[in-house]
């Protein structure tokens, strides 16, 4: 691959409330993104603990970098400081090594939350790790918690594209518009967009609208992607013309991403 300056990554985050569908949606952006640009470097990262992005696309996850944390943290606390900081000083590498590597994508799990204590030196760095990483890519795609607070102290303080995601309901778009204040404030983006997925009722669309915030599309239901997550199929495994891939085929149209 040639060289990359930094402003060449497109780093895509996905936020919304809790049970909309933002793994599911992530999933499928990563998808199309490798079948409309097959020879780019496609990073995905699950910031959510449930870690259902690797489901998902079908990857196994054996290491997260909240593994890596952790063992950082441990050592400083049993008072082997000097371990500790070689251990830091070896985190990318070790970060390179809990990479999934497909024939279409990588793969990291950020894992669950650091437990007590702030050690902000340790997640700084760890963060500034991780920005440094996705610069080796093309596209990197953020599939985060709800809110949009851990994508900041967790993984990155800028992103060049955030998709808001929800469902039809008022709560959940007055969620995502919540959302976008705090981002507004917290996270450095390019452009900000939304996506409402599991529409039923296309009569009700025209009702539903995001305080300042396009919508890039609304997705219908999709049974065959209910039915395949309970099989444990991957979004690979969907066909084509399902909702959610044509819904992610034409946020990233919209997004000029593909």
């Amino acid at each position: 691959m040639d060289n990359k300056t930094e402003r060449d990554t497109r780093i895509i985050a996905l936020a919304g409330k809790g049970g909309v569908g933002k793994t599911t949606i992530s999933s499928a952006l990563v998808r199309v993104l490798s079948e409309t640009h097959p020879d780019s470097r496609i990073l995905a990262i699950d910031a959510d603990p449930a870690v259902g992005l690797s489901t998902a696309l079908g990857v196994e996850v054996k290491e997260t970098l909240d593994d890596i944390r952790k063992s950082i943290i441990d050592t400083v606390e049993a008072g082997r400081q000097k371990e500790a900081l070689e251990l830091l000083g070896e985190a990318r590498f070790r970060i390179l090594d809990t990479l999934v590597e497909t024939d279409r994508f990588a793969f990291l799990a950020i894992g669950r939350p650091e437990g007590a204590g702030c050690y902000c030196k340790v997640n700084a760095y760890l963060k500034e790790v991780i920005n440094l990483l996705s610069h080796d890519f093309d596209y990197v795609v953020i599939d985060g918690e709800a809110g949009i607070e851990q994508i900041n102290r967790r993984v990155m303080e800028k992103v060049t594209h955030l998709i808001l995601v929800t469902d039809p309901s008022r709560k959940g778009t007055q969620v995502v518009e919540t959302i976008r204040s705090v981002a507004d404030e917290l996270v450095m983006y390019e452009k900000c967009a939304a996506i409402v997925n599991r529409v039923d009722d296309e009569s009700l669309i025209p009702y539903i609208s995001i305080k300042g915030t396009e919508i890039l599309d609304f997705i219908p239901s999709d049974s065959t992607h209910a039915a395949n997550d309970i099989k444990g199929l991957s979004v690979f495994e969907l066909p084509g013309d399902s909702p959610v891939i044509k819904g992610a085929r034409t946020a990233l149209s919209k997004l000029e991403l593909i």
